[in-house]
């Protein structure tokens, strides 16, 4: 399973959690299971939950067969009510890799990458209602107009919707080349690739409810973690960093900090990197994917 997905910032993630031989923590995205060995490597009884919503992600949690592993098949939005079930109130650290795996890009029939044709689906959960067919076909045009500005930061974004609403008139646009050859015309020179990822990422977030589900772990986190507890979360685009920088320094995700009655902060969380940690250029030749990384720990006050 090695070819699955190369853990990205491993050695600065396990340093990030500050790991406790008997404690017991979450890899929330387990994927490949990369961070989860390193930190079943690294306890001595302790407990690991892996949550993941792929069925790919369960074989991989399988193969590692450790008594210590229990593996989660839900979205990570469900945390709480997943560990409550476990009998876990709470955790010494949790671990967020953010975003899709370069193993779920490179399986073609996905239809993640821009790269191959397949099917518009774009699920992370197969057993999900909707896919990307659905919203490329029956969103309003100001609905995509605000998915393709709002979550692929696209400057045309108000023309590409238009442009999907008129190709689909003629018949629905079910595979990713369609949608190409549908937007080819408003794609910028020389830019295109840039383009086209900027629309898959806008698809992908709206599909998988991306933001939301972030929004609603992170709000579940401080009861969660222990005193002392770390959070360490690894974004990968400034969406999802956004919202992890400023619940982290506000405990919220828009305004500013609360106050209690004597000025002092109300807030649950603490940052322990000042600013996020990035790999360098010898990970990011090694792993391209890590390029965009960036890295922020904090712990629960």
């Amino acid at each position: 399973m090695t070819d699955y997905h190369q853990p990205v910032l491993l050695q600065a993630c396990i340093d990030g959690l500050n790991l406790q031989p008997g404690g017991t923590y979450v890899d929330i995205t387990f994927g490949g299971g990369g961070h989860s060995r390193e930190i079943l490597n690294q306890l001595e009884g302790g407990r690991l939950f892996g949550f993941d919503q792929d069925a790919d992600a369960r074989a991989n949690a399988q193969a590692i067969g450790d008594s210590r592993l229990t593996f989660v098949a839900s979205n990570f939005r469900n945390i709480k009510r997943y560990l409550r079930l476990h009998g876990v109130k709470q955790i010494d650290g949790i671990l967020a890799d953010l975003g899709i795996s370069s193993h779920q890009i490179d399986t073609p029939e996905r239809g993640f990458s821009t790269r191959f044709d397949a099917d518009l689906d774009m699920r992370m959960n197969q057993q999900a209602d909707r896919t990307a067919r659905q919203v490329v076909n029956e969103y309003t045009e100001a609905e995509l107009h605000r998915i393709l500005g709002m979550y692929g930061e696209i400057t045309n974004a108000r023309t590409a919707a238009g442009a999907i609403v008129s190709a689909r008139s003629n018949r629905p646009i079910k595979t990713i080349n369609e949608l190409k050859a549908a937007l080819q015309r408003y794609a910028p020179r020389g830019k295109e690739n840039k383009f086209f990822a900027q629309v898959f990422q806008a698809l992908r977030i709206e599909v998988n409810e991306e933001m939301q589900a972030l929004e609603e772990f992170l709000e579940q986190v401080p009861e969660l973690l222990k005193p002392g507890g770390r959070l360490v979360v690894m974004s990968y685009h400034s969406l999802e960093d956004r919202p992890v920088k400023n619940f982290i320094a506000k405990g919220k995700f828009q305004g500013e900090v609360e106050k209690d009655l004597y000025g002092n902060e109300l807030k649950p969380l603490r940052s322990i990197t000042r600013k996020p940690i990035e790999a360098t250029p010898d990970e990011v030749a090694r792993n391209p994917r890590a390029r965009s990384a960036k890295l922020r720990i904090a712990e629960r006050l």
